[in-house]
Parts: structure tokens; sequence; C-alpha cells
């Protein structure tokens, strides 16, 4: 329930509202509601998965002749992969600020379509440049997705339960790449497809699967935190309340009281000037906390991974046709780490598994590059390390995303992510795929090792990071992690910790007085 308590003096901002709504929502038990959730918004990085692994996979065959375009296997793996990750950074940023003042569903509605038409578009390139062009602008569509979803998904999910899931959706992006290795198997396979069709049927088929998501996406709700500050609370309570509806029809008991209100000035926008201040200001060490997790990450899977065909094919005379069954291998260990290990960030805590999976990932990344550097490892063993190694690099790397969409204030929310995304990712995104490019196309087993050892080192260093910086945000409601700009600080209320009274104080259960948010890293 809001109530509305005065109006506001200031020309840009509407009423003051004493609301529950953040209490309300963090209090629901788990359900087939947030399952539509999950299913609606976290799809799409089975499609971003999908892309990447595509194009890395077929980037020999693409460069054969007969395919239809005259391209180079160091071009699709070096400039288009540069191109494809410049343009998420760029539509992170753009999209970003959009999504914070004009709303999640609005843009995640529109950037889902910019990656749908962009893909299609790929799929019928006639030269390099319309491949690259197309390229650059499916990274665009994604890259605001980034922001969108990431925002959304924090807002609508339980405390309790926001951890895990945002790994898993996350990690959901190498369910995709799975289904690129397989399908660019059947692809390369000139006897089923000829050379200038399988690659274009596989970006055909991305953009039909956008579709599917476009029209499930319809009936996720507009962020009701969202509303709340934006002057449309009316609405948010319309939404909440459905929910608190069929979360009682379904579980077919009264939802517990929700226990905290917070008291906010309402306001249409928010300028960059603020969210520089609040960022770079407020929250300084958070914001190093926030570059450390995703240079480290970015670099690693953009860089590593956009070569692995190449390095199965130069290294160990793996034909092209045949790079995508290690890499699906690769790619369920990939997943399979932020679905085991999710639950943990919500129970051991996020300082413990942030650290220690980008620690753990970094250390047998370095011993994987040592046994290569001896020329121990055959395509098969090198692949074991690989899973080894992203098993926990990818639940490390899934929780960069949730780190930054948490440890902001609500206003700043998208912006933070988009911007922490685009600078982190063109760091370790865009130098990598064009330095791994040339490392590995020299054929020299050294420079392998040496983009190994910078991926192993970065790693490592983002995990000591965390180990000082991380925030606990685990059971907390977002509007205690980072208090909203808009609230008033003589009359917020205990914001809720989670679905647990006992948990009002601390953030965990039986816990001493936590302080307040903004004096945490």
């Amino acid at each position: 329930m809001s109530t509305v308590d005065t109006p506001s003096p200031s020309p840009d901002a509407g009423r003051t509202i004493t609301t529950n709504i953040p209490a309300r929502l963090d209090r629901l038990p788990w359900s087939r509601w947030h399952w539509t959730i999950v299913i609606g918004l976290g799809t799409v990085w089975i499609l971003d998965g999908l892309e990447v692994t595509v194009v890395g996979n077929i980037a020999s065959r693409l460069a054969e002749p007969g395919s239809g375009l005259a391209i180079t296997s160091g071009q699709i793996t070096g400039v288009a992969a540069a191109l494809y990750v410049a343009g998420a950074c760029v539509g992170a940023l753009f999209w970003g600020r959009l999504t914070d003042r004009f709303g999640r569903k609005k843009l995640f509605m529109i950037t889902l379509a910019v990656y749908l038409a962009a893909t299609a578009l790929t799929a019928v390139s006639w030269e390099a440049w319309w491949f690259f062009l197309f390229r650059f602008l499916t990274g665009f569509g994604i890259g605001g997705e980034y922001a969108a979803i990431n925002s959304a998904i924090d807002e609508l999910i339980p405390a309790n339960y926001r951890g895990r899931v945002d790994l898993m959706i996350n990690g959901s992006f190498w369910l995709g790449a799975v289904g690129g290795s397989l399908l660019s198997i059947l692809a390369l396979n000139t006897d089923l497809l000829a050379a200038n069709v399988g690659w274009r049927l596989t970006f055909a088929l991305g953009a039909v699967l956008a579709l599917v998501i476009l029209l499930v996406r319809r009936h996720v709700p507009e962020s009701p935190r969202w509303l709340l500050i934006h002057g449309r609370d009316r609405e948010a309570e319309e939404i909440v309340s459905g929910i608190e509806r069929q979360v009682e029809q379904q579980k077919g008991e009264r939802l517990p009281e929700p226990q905290g209100e917070l008291e906010i000035h309402q306001r249409k926008s928010v300028t960059f000037m603020e969210i520089a201040r609040t960022v770079f200001g407020r929250y300084r060490k958070r914001a190093v906390l926030g570059f450390s997790l995703f240079i480290g990450q970015a670099f690693l899977y953009n860089a590593i991974t956009f070569g692995f065909g190449a390095i199965l094919t130069k290294f160990y005379d793996v034909p092209a046709d045949h790079t995508g069954y290690y890499f699906a291998v690769i790619a369920i260990g990939n997943f399979c780490g932020p679905l085991l290990l999710g639950k943990l960030f919500d129970t051991v805590g996020r300082r413990v598994m942030i650290s220690g999976t980008y620690l753990l990932s970094g250390l047998l990344l370095f011993g994987t590059a040592w046994l290569f550097s001896l020329g121990a490892l055959g395509a098969g063993t090198l692949t074991a390390c690989w899973c080894a190694v992203l098993f926990f690099a990818s639940a490390g790397a899934s929780s960069a995303y949730l780190t930054v969409s948490e440890i902001f204030p609500m206003e700043t929310r998208a912006m933070s992510i988009a911007f922490f995304y685009a600078l982190g990712t063109a760091a370790g995104g865009i130098s990598g795929p064009l330095l791994f490019a040339d490392l590995t196309s020299t054929g020299k087993v050294g420079d392998t090792v040496l983009a190994f050892s910078i991926g192993a080192a970065l790693m490592c260093a983002a995990g000591l990071v965390a180990a000082f910086l991380a925030v606990r945000a685990e059971r907390r409601s977002l509007e205690d992690i980072a208090r909203p700009l808009t609230a008033a600080a003589s009359r917020a209320k205990a914001a809720t910790k989670g679905a647990r009274p006992s948990q009002r104080a601390s953030g965990r259960p039986g816990g001493p007085a936590a302080p307040p948010a903004a004096s945490r890293p």
C-alpha cells in the first residue's frame, strides 16, 4: 500500500509518498509467477550465447571459398567479434540511460526488437562490410538488454532468491552456447547444406527465436519500484496486488504481513551529474569493485572463448566442422557453474563466493596455461581443463552483473549496469579478441600461453579486489543495500531485508545491526 503525504516543492518532483511495495515484493514466496519472469526475461541470454558461439565456430567455414563472403577467419574472430562487443558497449550506454528514464518494460521490448532485426539482416549479408555492420547492430541491441533485463529481474525477484536467480539467468548464456555449438555442426556439414547457406540459416533461426521471446515478454509487467519513483504509484499498486492474488491462489494461503515502509519523493528523472556523484563519490569503493569484476571476466570470456575453435584447429588439427562438439562440452560446464553454485551466493554470501570463484578460476587457468606450454594437453584434455576453469569463472562472471545491479541506488541502476558493462567490456572485450586473434594466428605455443596467463592474472586480481570490497548483499532488500536517491532520510523506516522479520536489522538471521548502506564498500 502507498499513501500520499505531501506535494514536493521541487519542480522536477511529484508527490511525497510512503510505501511498503518493496517489502511486499521481497516477502513473496517463490511461485509460478516468478518462473514467468525468469522465462520472459532470462531467455534472451540464450540468444546471446547462440550468437557468440555460432560466429566463433563457423569462422573457419566462412573464410573458405564458396561461403558467399570474402572474409578471413582472423577478421571474423577479431574484427567482427570486436565490433559485436563495441556495439554492445555503445548500446548499453545508450539504452541504459533510456531504461532509467522511460522504464524497464518499454526498453526491454525495444532492444529485443533491434536485436531481432539486426540478426535477420546478418543472415543475408553478401559483403564483408555488411556482415561487420550488422554484427555491430546486433551487439547494440544486446547491450541494451543487459541494462534493462538485469534491472527488471532484480526489482521483481524476492530478496531471498535474487542472487541465485540472477546467476542462473545470466548463466543461461551457456545454454545458447550449447545450442550454437551443435547448430554450427549442422551448418558446417556441406553434405546437408551448401557452404553459402548453412551459416545464414543459423542467424535466421536466432531471429525466429527472438520473435518468440518478444511475444512471451509482452506479459512481463513494468517494475513496480520504477513506477513508484516516477509518480505512477497507482499502477505499481495494481501490479503488486495482482501478483499477490496470483501467489495466494497458487499457494492456497494468505501471505505474511510485509515488514518495513519507505518514504520517497517522486521525480521524473535523474541527471548524469547526480549519477556520477552517486557512483564515483558516495560509492567509490563499489565503483572500483564493479570495474574490477567486469574487466576480469570480460577479458577472459571475450578474448579466449572467441578463439577456442582456432586453437583446436591450429594446434590439434581438429576439423572445423567438429569444433562444436568440444565447445558444447565447455558450454555445459559453464552453465552448471551458476546453476549449482548460485544458491551459495544467497547462503554463504556474496563476498566469499565472488572472490572465491574469481580466484579459483584464475589459478586453474594458470595451471592450464602451464600444461599447455609443456605440450601435455590434447584436444580432449584441454577441453576438460577449460570445463574446470569455466565452471567457476561462469559463476563469478554472472555475479559481476548481479553485483552492479544491486549495489547502486534504484534511480541509477540501469545506467550503472550499462556504465560498468561498457567500460569493463571495452577494456577486456574489444582489445581481447583483437589481441587473442593475433596471438593464436601465429601458431606459437608461447603466444597462446601468454594470452591464457593475461586472462588468469586479471581474474585473480578481480578476486582479490572482491575479497576486500564485495558488498554483503545476500538476502537484503535493494533499498537497504543502497537507499534510493529519492528516499526521505528522516522517515525511511527500516526497509525490508528480505522475507523474514528477523533479518530487518542485519540482512542475516540473528546478526548484529548493520551500519547504513552508504557506509559499506
